[in-house]
C-alpha cells in the first residue's frame, strides 16, 4: 500500500534513494514511510525530504495531511 508521501514521490518522479541521502535519512526508512500507513512521519523528516525535494514544506505537508480534519465539539 502506497501512503500519501508515496504518492507524492510519484507524482513529482522522485528518485527515493537521492530524496533519502539528501534529507540524510536512510533509504529502508523512506520506504517505511512511503509504503507503510502505520509509519509514523516526523516533522523534522516532512521537512527534509521538502528541502530536498527543492519544495515547500508547506506544500508537502498539505499533500500529506491535508485530508485530516478537526471534530466538531460537541
Amino acid at each position: 500500500m502506497v501512503t500519501k508521501l508515496g504518492e507524492y514521490f510519484k507524482l513529482k518522479s522522485v528518485n527515493k534513494a537521492d530524496i533519502a541521502r539528501k534529507a540524510k535519512l536512510t533509504s529502508p526508512r523512506l520506504t517505511e514511510l512511503s509504503n507503510n500507513p502505520t509509519a509514523k512521519l516526523r516533522a523534522d523528516e516532512l521537512y527534509l525530504i521538502a528541502l530536498a525535494m527543492d519544495v515547500s514544506p508547506c506544500e508537502l505537508l498539505e499533500f500529506v495531511c491535508g485530508d485530516l480534519k478537526v471534530k466538531p465539539q460537541s
